[in-house]
């Protein structure tokens, strides 16, 4: 059964009260987390402080990733109180990626907010995204809470309660009109459900190959991300095996990095497991299923670039219906209105698993759609 979480102390218990400085030196009150089994389901109460302040404002966004920040200008050149709401930092899921990391697409596509982006050459790197939306971020003076997770939604349209819980552990409140959940994919990894998969040497980011010079790697996949990951440590001196659980590597490899991966694994200087599957992880060692039975190989780190997934937990937790067939959320397509009325949705969240459909190239476009509706319905 589902975790469904609930704002409240539960039945039968007192509510437990810490100070702020019982938590990190937190200035304020300390919310409480606890998880209570009741028969087959699983209740996650917050147990919040009867004297917690609130914060009005017109919207609250879930997600300062580029789609975030774009709804959250929209909305704010509509005329609202904006604040965003963000459990890392801005834009998380970019810092989260490769550091020598360039960009397939070119800049244009990657502009919010009408600002202009720059690069040194045609398609931009990591650095300068980053650099860029700090710039429209401040350029905008948008209302940002970094670090803040949001726990609980509840009320309801033009009365919404937000309940979060800031770096340092005190208890945060929010009343918003309007609700926009912008909260991306890129946190959850596809697990591979393998004994092992939680040992200090697998890796489902990639960062840089330095780390793994003159080691065993292992890389697992068969998408972009797993190739330019194998083909990096393999230049900076790791002893790399890629493994895919398909007969062939991805068609939809880009066309620079496809030849590339392709020789180094005819030519044996990356050895592949194709039509493979890995089948427990061990400290030193990698067992492995292949089309001529099982094998071990020596193995010093696992980089597990197996893809991610939208919370979809989280996202039921606050009322969001996906469709059975599409496992997409059910939004309109004209609002990004979703079935619970005032909540609407941004980004690639809208495609629900389906996470190649939606990029920052036409997510960040959902702003304007959604300003639109809540100007319309707010009388912005």
């Amino acid at each position: 059964m589902g975790l469904e979480e609930r704002v409240g102390p539960e039945p039968g218990s007192r509510p437990e009260r810490r100070s702020g400085a019982d938590s990190l030196g937190a200035q304020g009150p300390t919310c409480v987390r606890r998880e209570v089994r009741q028969g087959e389901r699983r209740y996650l109460y917050w147990n919040l402080p009867a004297d917690l302040s609130e914060v009005s404002v017109d919207v609250i966004v879930v997600g300062a990733g580029p789609t975030g920040l774009a709804c959250a200008i929209e909305v704010q050149k509509a005329g609202f109180r904006v604040k965003t709401i963000e459990k890392g930092c801005v834009v998380n899921s970019l810092y989260k990626y490769p550091t020598n990391l360039t960009f397939f697409t070119t800049p244009e596509l990657l502009e919010i907010g009408d600002i202009p982006m720059t690069a040194v050459r045609e398609k931009p790197t990591r650095g300068e995204a980053l650099k860029y939306y700090r710039r429209v971020a401040s350029h905008y003076r948008l209302d940002i809470n970094q670090y803040e997770q949001v726990n609980t939604v509840t009320g309801n349209d033009g009365d919404f309660v937000v309940d979060t819980t800031d770096r340092v552990g005190a208890a945060r409140r929010y009343r918003a009109l309007k609700v926009i959940l912008a909260t991306g994919f890129y946190d959850i990894p596809v697990r591979m459900s393998v004994p092992g998969e939680d040992l200090p040497k697998v890796h489902h980011y990639y960062q840089e190959p330095h780390p793994f010079y003159d080691c065993d790697v292992a890389v697992i996949g068969g998408q972009n991300s797993a190739a330019i990951c194998a083909l990096d440590c393999y230049r900076a001196g790791a002893r790399v095996t890629l493994i895919h659980r398909h007969p062939e590597l991805s068609p939809k490899i880009k066309y620079w990095i496809l030849p590339d991966i392709s020789n180094r694994i005819k030519h044996g200087e990356i050895n592949a497991y194709l039509d493979s599957r890995v089948e427990r992880i061990e400290q030193d060692s990698l067992h492995i299923q292949t089309p001529k039975g099982r094998v071990a190989i020596p193995n010093d780190f696992v980089l597990a670039m197996t893809g991610y997934q939208p919370d979809i937990e989280f996202l039921a937790s606050l009322g969001i219906v996906f469709d059975g067939q599409t496992r997409k959320p059910r939004t309109n397509p004209d609002t990004l209105e979703s079935d619970r009325p005032g909540m609407y949705l941004a980004g690639v969240i809208v495609a629900g698993m389906h996470t190649n459909e939606i990029f920052i190239e036409n997510g960040r476009f959902h702003g304007g759609q959604i300003a639109t509706d809540i100007a319309a319905k707010l009388g912005g």
